[in-house]
């Protein structure tokens, strides 16, 4: 039995995240389902994008995802179904699949057609579940829609490389529980363009010059550690996903602030990246 998680931004207040839980062990009794977050910003299909690109790879193959980000059905809303690296998503035509699919290209798309099984206007739980669960089954795809390459396509903000591969120019495209920055800027871009030159990191008011790959590499342990800079301390990381993020040491922003709060930044805020000539 394949695993169904589940990525919404129903928070955990309201009944909805429950309903559909409990409609998928109504349908399969002994199911494994899991949470990947129900604490996506509402509608915003960039941050959900982002944690489903870097959760879903740790996962089986064969493992079923329902993205309940903007699903009512309408003209402009289709619903689908994709097999994607071995996984199964369902969604809606919106976007997010154009973002998740930005660099492994799908196997196969389907424009889901069981619309009779429509009963209210909340289609993550009249639709998906449905499809998660024929899925999980070992279904096939053809059963719930027919093949289709018409979707939505959203172009994810990507970083401008400046004339002469001078400046690398990025924007924030997460925010983290613990209020760190998270870029578009991926580590790979910025080693193809950097090629091993001093630079410097500049948003807003805050600056760096070293990129660290752990968050306590930032701190000097050989100091007294009554001595040394540590809580509060800002620096730049390579986060786990590959990431340039801008952090703030052991933040909390619900007491001393995180990077967003300190720093004065939000989502799409840009980062540039200066490159010095050899």
């Amino acid at each position: 039995m394949a695993i169904i998680t589940l990525t919404t931004d129903f928070g955990n207040r309201d009944y909805f995240a429950a309903a559909v839980k409990g409609a998928i062990y109504s349908e399969i009794s002994d199911a494994i389902v899991v949470d990947i977050t129900h604490e996506i910003s509402p509608f915003h299909i960039m941050e959900a994008a982002y944690i489903i690109q870097n959760a879903y790879k740790s996962f089986p193959k064969g493992s079923v995802h329902i993205i309940g980000i903007d699903s009512e059905l309408h003209p402009e809303n289709k619903h689908l179904a994709f097999l994607l690296d071995e996984h199964y998503f369902i969604c809606a035509d919106n976007g997010i699949m154009s973002l998740i699919a930005s660099e492994i290209h799908p196997e196969k798309i389907v424009e889901i057609n069981i619309r009779d099984t429509i009963k209210t206007n909340f289609p993550v739980l009249d639709v998906f579940v449905v499809v998660a669960c024929h899925l999980a089954r070992g279904g096939k795809l053809d059963v719930i829609g027919k093949t289709t390459d018409n979707i939505t396509k959203i172009k994810g903000i990507t970083p401008i490389i400046n004339t002469g591969s001078k400046q690398l120019i990025g924007s924030i495209i997460y925010i983290d529980n613990y209020g760190n920055l998270v870029t578009n800027i991926t580590r790979k871009i910025f080693e193809h363009v950097g090629k091993g030159r001093p630079y410097k990191i500049t948003a807003r008011s805050a600056t760096f010059n070293t990129i660290h790959n752990r968050y306590s590499d930032a701190i000097n342990f050989s100091e007294e550690k009554g001595k040394r800079e540590e809580d509060g301390k800002k620096l730049a990381i390579f986060n786990s996903a590959g990431f340039l993020e801008l952090a703030i040491y052991k933040s909390n922003p619900k007491t001393v602030g995180g990077a967003a709060s300190l720093f004065g930044l939000d989502y799409r805020d840009p980062v540039s990246i200066s490159f010095e000539n050899i």
